[in-house]
């Protein structure tokens, strides 16, 4: 961890707690927060890069939680979110057919 610290889950402190240590916390003003939760999710997704096949769910999962946080700090929850998903997929399309671009002809 980097002498600043990071931004971690909300129930860490009570389990560094429960663990017998005494965190030292603070809560991040917005500006920092938006800034932090975009760091935290560069971690997440090289975590996700580097999960062997047993542990890449979870930290899809870790990847998920944070793109949450980042669109409720964006004034929109997890609903409208998969809205915005189910519209853009109705009208580009997914990735289910595996399609890779090359170019034109």
């Amino acid at each position: 961890m980097s002498t600043d610290g990071k931004l971690v889950r909300d129930l860490i402190p009570e389990i560094i707690r429960a663990n017998g240590q005494e965190p030292v916390t603070y809560r991040a003003e917005p500006d920092e927060y938006r800034r932090r939760l975009r760091e935290k999710l560069t971690e997440e997704v090289g975590e996700f890069f580097a999960a062997d096949a047993e542990h890449a769910v979870e930290e899809l999962a870790d990847v998920l939680e944070v793109v949450y946080a980042l669109a409720a700090d964006l004034g929109t929850d997890k609903a409208q979110l998969e809205i915005l998903r189910e519209d853009k997929a109705g009208r580009r399309g997914g990735f289910a057919e595996r399609i890779v671009w090359t170019g034109f002809r």
